[in-house]
């Protein structure tokens, strides 16, 4: 996920959007807004996307079915969702969210001190998340890369096997940095 991505708040209430940006607005975060779940799919599927607040219920297409179509997509299936209800939860609401992976399902009138701290951490850890999974496979291609012959000299991301510490050594070294931590 890109830095700038966005975070996509959809309801079928114009209202209701502008309290959720207002609310959100102190995070310095891109927001975009949607209102419907069509509309939602569209921006969606478009990419940029790093976090959707979504109503449950919307005329059409509901804010479950989105998040149905978005969980059986590879590269929508891992954005999280923020469900928001003002028609109170109940026992199958909250059980087919969850069982979809829902990352939170809130009931409106929303707090917004809560809100900006679930979205703050939401955003963020997905963030890491994507980040970690592209230097994965940038490590990965650099060891496939490594293990090929080649005519040129070693990749110099990756130390010459003269050049690394001892295990031995290194534990010795880690152990007493961290007694003087202590101290």
């Amino acid at each position: 996920m890109p830095s700038d991505a966005k975070i996509l708040i959809v309801d079928d209430h114009e209202d209701t959007l502008y309290a959720l940006e207002s609310a959100l607005a102190p995070l310095g975060y891109r927001l975009s807004r949607a209102t419907s779940g069509d509309e939602a799919l569209k921006e969606v599927l478009r990419g940029q996307v790093g976090l959707l607040l979504l109503d449950v219920r919307m005329p059409g297409v509901s804010g479950l079915d989105v998040v149905r179509y978005m969980r059986r997509l590879e590269q929508t299936q891992h954005i999280p969702v923020v469900l928001l209800t003002g028609f109170g939860t109940d026992h199958e609401l909250t059980s087919t969210a969850f069982g979809l992976g829902v990352a939170d399902l809130i009931t409106k009138p929303i707090d917004p001190w809560a809100l900006r701290t679930k979205v703050r951490y939401l955003y963020d850890a997905h963030r890491r998340q994507l980040a970690l999974q592209e230097e994965i496979r940038e490590l990965r291609a650099l060891v496939k890369n490594h293990g090929e012959p080649h005519d040129g000299p070693s990749h110099p991301a990756l130390p010459h096997p003269d050049t690394r510490v001892p295990l031995q050594r290194a534990e010795g070294a880690h152990h007493s940095s961290l007694e003087q931590d202590r101290t």
